[in-house]
């Protein structure tokens, strides 16, 4: 059994974090508003999620860490979304975020889009995940459907997952043209929340779409490293870089501070339409780049197989 540890986050109101958000990101941003609305239905395009919303009993789990890949991989480190569902007391939650896949299962490293409505006592699991990896053909990006050919709910040595139940609700919608800072999206909303929230721990997550312009995404190789990666610069010249265009569907997991816990207090994987996706790192074109984003404040945080040795190498 992995151990599990919990933690309660601050949960400012709807509207307090509007109006925090909107103006942290007005520092950033030509253009930003901030408002409270009715989530939309995102079962719909773009989206295609297999649940209506992100609001019930919202909640994080950080399952793993990136000790569990670098220096040197431990492809032992398999994990099931339906169990984490149930290690954070919400079995059939709506689980969206970012992770690896578990090599066990598709005998390769890629990045996971994990889209997936757990399974509960009367419903069997909807997997709506997406697997980015490099195409053997021409090295370029792969996107598929996981259950194009896959029919589990794994995942490997490290996932940030936002959870609910999956329902429809208020939620922070968040609008952003033209960017003028050097902070990408979601490090400028978790570096608001920290520099407003300060000791208390605020988490969030949700989605949101890219939708004009184009991003800098990486993907992880096909094959682990053999040689131990020991600093930020070994792991970027391992890892494969993309600039990929509009629309970008981006599932965020943002914790404000780490209270402790050994967290990656940011991370976002996108997929698309179109073939692309991947773990998202910033715009390429500052200009004429659009979001459009809705998220929610999670209540509660869990720490899952909290790596027992540690680093910080290969967080951002």
């Amino acid at each position: 059994m992995a151990k599990v540890e919990r933690f309660a986050f601050h949960v400012p109101s709807l509207e307090e974090l509007a109006g925090v958000l909107q103006k942290g990101l007005k520092e950033n941003f030509a253009d930003a508003q901030v408002s409270v609305v009715d989530c939309p239905d995102l079962t719909q395009e773009p989206f295609n999620f297999p649940a209506k919303g992100i609001c019930g009993k919202p909640r994080i789990a950080d399952v793993g860490g990136v000790p569990y890949l670098i220096p040197l991989v431990q492809k032992e480190k398999v994990y099931d979304l339906n169990t984490v569902a149930k290690d954070i007391e919400l079995p059939g939650a709506f689980i969206l975020g970012a992770g690896a896949v578990s090599s066990k299962v598709l005998g390769i490293n890629a990045e996971l889009i994990p889209i997936v409505q757990t399974k509960s006592e009367k419903k069997p699991a909807v997997n709506g995940s997406y697997v980015a990896q490099i195409n053997p053909a021409d090295k370029g990006c792969l996107l598929e459907k996981y259950s194009s050919k896959y029919t589990d709910c794994e995942f490997g040595l490290l996932a940030n997952l936002y959870a609910s139940e999956g329902q429809p609700g208020k939620v922070i919608e968040v609008k952003a043209n033209g960017r003028t800072g050097e902070l990408n999206f979601v490090s400028c909303l978790r570096q608001t929340l920290e520099k407003h929230y300060g000791e208390k721990p605020v988490g969030m997550g949700g989605t949101f779409i890219i939708q004009k312009g184009k991003a800098k995404i990486h993907i992880m190789p096909p094959e682990f490293s053999t040689c131990p990666l020991n600093t930020d610069e070994d792991v970027n010249n391992w890892l494969k870089f993309f600039e990929m265009k509009a629309p970008l569907i981006c599932q965020p997991v943002i914790v404000s501070r780490d209270p402790g816990f050994d967290l990656r207090v940011e991370h976002t994987h996108c997929f698309s339409h179109h073939g692309e996706g991947g773990h998202y790192h910033q715009d390429t074109s500052p200009d004429s780049v659009q979001y459009l984003g809705y998220f929610q404040p999670a209540e509660l945080l869990f720490r899952i197989d909290r790596p027992q040795e540690t680093h910080l190498v290969g967080r951002d």
